[in-house]
């Protein structure tokens, strides 16, 4: 069972903890736990009901009028809003929303009516990618369960797998970018982003994919000599410092720029070598890859 403060509720959500406070104690729409020394703690349901009425005052809703809705009205009106709805806001809630209920068919919907209207990039940009980094947060707050995170990969790994197929180039480049996973590091979708970002800018990719043991990483660099090597630690290494492993890749890989990301990247110390760059969000990434 997850349990989330109100400080991961805000998070999640943007409604302010003193708007959730209010809602609570002038409308009892929102019926918080409390622990034995009175601090309130949210559960899954919880964080799906105020994801909802979220969504319906970003609608124009007013709270009183939504307070008075039963919980089966409250959903309906939901769904019936993230089906005809384009906005991004709304369409990252809905996600969310499907993603703690496990709706496939619903998360499904949402994600190709996307990509239908805007493209694979700009839905990338402007639902996917905040969903992404929302998701993330989440993860990191320790506020989402790993099916939550498996859900929600699996849909969106097959549905970026079969863009990154079918995207052809408009320009050849020289340069050669190696991407990768290490060992114990599960979050795959950064890197099928990455893949489809630079291959659509005309570099040739070499995507090992994840849980790649050093002795494999420096025998493809060996064989395919990149001038990137793109990488991301946020579960792996968060029981061992990460410091001896950027060591290691700085002293077998030459002439190479090492690109990494992640939370452990964050958290941890690091001295970094030279040839090492850290970019902390997608957000940071993408904008790198613009200006290779």
């Amino acid at each position: 069972m997850v349990v989330y403060s109100i400080k991961d509720i805000e998070k999640l959500s943007g409604v302010k903890s003193h708007t959730l406070r209010v809602w609570e104690k002038r409308y009892g729409i929102i019926k918080p736990s409390r622990t034995p020394t009175n601090i309130r703690y949210y559960l899954d349901a919880d964080v799906q009901k105020i994801l909802n009425i979220a969504l319906l005052k970003k609608k124009g809703f007013r709270i009183s009028v939504i307070s008075k809705m039963s919980s089966e009205e409250l959903r309906s009106k939901v769904a019936e809003l993230t089906e005809v709805d384009t906005q991004f806001e709304d369409q990252v809630d809905g996600l969310i929303l499907s993603m703690l209920e496990l709706d496939e068919s619903k998360f499904s919907r949402i994600i190709n009516h996307n990509v239908n209207q805007r493209g694979f990039e700009e839905a990338m940009d402007v639902v996917i990618y905040p969903l992404l980094d929302k998701l993330s947060m989440m993860w990191i707050a320790g506020s989402v369960k790993s099916v939550h995170e498996t859900f929600v990969s699996n849909i969106i790994r097959r549905m970026m797998i079969v863009s990154i197929d079918q995207l052809t180039p408009k320009v050849e480049r020289t340069e050669r970018v190696l991407t990768y996973l290490p060992e114990g590091e599960s979050h795959e979708l950064t890197l099928l982003y990455l893949h489809y970002v630079l291959k659509k800018n005309g570099f040739k990719v070499l995507n090992l994919g994840g849980k790649v043991p050093l002795i494999d990483l420096l025998e493809g660099q060996y064989i395919f000599k990149s001038d990137y090597i793109f990488t991301i630690f946020n579960d792996s290494f968060s029981d061992a410092p990460l410091q001896p492993y950027i060591d290691q890749l700085d002293r077998n890989i030459d002439d190479t720029k090492i690109i990494i990301s992640g939370y452990q990247t964050i958290k941890q110390k690091l001295s970094l070598p030279s040839s090492v760059t850290v970019l902390q969000s997608l957000k940071e990434i993408k904008s790198y890859l613009d200006e290779m």
